[in-house]
């Protein structure tokens, strides 16, 4: 079982602002608040955000250069997809293949697909039964 992912952000407060409409949306809920970092827990395991070090920030993020591609996060159904997409786009968060929207990652595979405030690709995902998290 997975206890942490721990992600290094550029701006706190920017990252702090997407991920406290999200993660409760996906019932995470605030675990911990420090000034240089926040975590959202859900059961045993957590997601924990630290601001990047002054030295480390000049080195942009790319979800296509080695490394983290993209956090998938599990909805309980294809209108938690909906519900979730239509939040998002409210707060003005941009949603990624909106052409193909919700089936971008195919034709049986219901999902919204959006950018973090450092382009780390975020995909809530309605799986059915046993299927494989996309």
């Amino acid at each position: 079982m997975l206890h942490h992912i721990e992600i290094n952000v550029s701006n706190l407060q920017q990252s702090r602002e997407f991920y406290s409409v999200l993660l409760p949306e996906l019932g995470y809920a605030e675990y911990q608040n420090w000034p240089l970092g926040f975590s959202y827990r859900s059961g045993a395991a957590y997601l924990v955000f630290v601001q990047t070090e002054e030295p480390f920030r000049d080195i942009p993020y790319h979800r296509k250069m080695t490394g983290l591609n993209h956090l998938a996060f599990r909805a309980d159904s294809r209108a938690e997809v909906d519900r979730l997409t239509l939040t998002m786009k409210e707060k003005g968060i941009p949603i990624l293949y909106e052409d193909r929207h919700p089936f971008a990652g195919g034709p049986d595979h219901y999902a919204v697909f959006m950018e973090d405030p450092d382009r780390l690709k975020i995909e809530i995902t309605a799986v059915k039964g046993e299927e494989a998290l996309g």
